[in-house]
């Protein structure tokens, strides 16, 4: 996914953001892929182009089987069903003027889903399977904590029963108590419903709880993805090290030497030649300057994009 970047007084096209470049995962039925990394490396707008909020650039996007990079209109419409999105944002995302039932009945109303008793029956249904009391559901937005918000913005995406359910830093927002119950609860649907989960998150302890594998984003690349055991015990690449470093850990014996990393993050328009992460890392050396690594896999199931390997 590239934006282009527009200059001059005729705002002519001068150049161009690489947002997500060559990525490429696979998430499976039932399945939860943690995506990590720092604040614009690109895990937004991953999770937006595999929801076709954005038009990709290039390559596809194969849900079951089916490239919906080249489906448009009512098919997309309809294909649109079977994956949903939840914000960071639970306020921004809810219509303030709508009670919690018009906002949950709203999908299923648009895809003509049953008659009005039967999206009535619906709606009351996933108010209860989300732990909220059935009579929110003739509340607005604006009556409930941040939580709750959340619980009815899952509610919301449950609706059409989809496949697939991206999160975008869905708890990032919350309180760490409250976090707890949201991350249990998605939990819980996932084992109930089958669903796979694309779990957006700069929080590495949350993504460790919830996911089965894990994908490190740096600069709009992927730098290593990994089942997640193999990721938190032995993490391969310098950028992922850093990372869990710094990450907090209540375990005495568990925490990691800090590694704390130079400089800045590069900038996204202008991105260093060969590996995009050369510039910080304490372990470059000169084929790093030149030529780019590409993903690979060098331990069973974990791939990674570094010339150390």
């Amino acid at each position: 996914m590239h934006f282009p970047i527009h200059g001059g007084i005729l705002q002519r096209r001068v150049g161009e953001v690489k947002a997500v470049d060559n990525v490429s995962f696979t998430i499976k039925k039932g399945e939860t892929l943690g995506l990590v990394g720092e604040s614009g490396c690109g895990k937004s707008t991953t999770g937006r182009v595999i929801m076709r909020l954005y038009e990709p650039t290039e390559g596809s996007i194969i849900f079951d089987g089916q490239d919906i990079t080249k489906i448009k209109g009512d098919r997309l419409r309809q294909m649109r069903q079977n994956f949903q999105m939840v914000f960071q944002d639970p306020y921004s995302s809810l219509n303030p003027r709508m009670n919690v039932n018009a906002i949950i009945a709203e999908p299923l109303q648009v895809n003509t889903q049953g008659s009005q008793a039967e999206i009535r029956e619906r709606v009351a249904e996933l108010i209860q399977v989300v732990g909220l009391p059935q009579e929110a559901g003739l509340k607005h937005p604006h009556e409930f904590s941040g939580g709750q918000r959340q619980r009815i913005a899952i509610a919301r995406a449950l609706s059409l029963n989809p496949k697939l359910i991206v999160l975008d830093e869905a708890v990032s927002a919350l309180d760490v108590s409250i976090q707890a119950q949201i991350i249990n609860l998605l939990d819980d649907l996932r084992h109930e419903f089958g669903l796979a989960y694309l779990f957006i998150s700069h929080n590495l302890s949350v993504v460790k709880h919830v996911s089965n594998k894990v994908g490190v984003m740096y600069l709009g690349r992927l730098v290593e993805i990994a089942p997640k055991s193999q990721l938190y015990s032995t993490p391969l690449h310098p950028y992922t090290q850093s990372l869990l470093s710094a990450a907090p850990e209540a375990n005495r014996k568990a925490r990691r030497e800090r590694i704390v990393l130079t400089g800045e993050v590069p900038n996204p328009a202008k991105p260093p030649s060969g590996c995009a992460f050369h510039t910080r890392c304490p372990k470059a050396m000169d084929q790093c300057q030149g030529v780019r690594p590409e993903l690979k896999e060098v331990m069973p199931q974990q791939f990674v994009a570094c010339h150390l390997y």
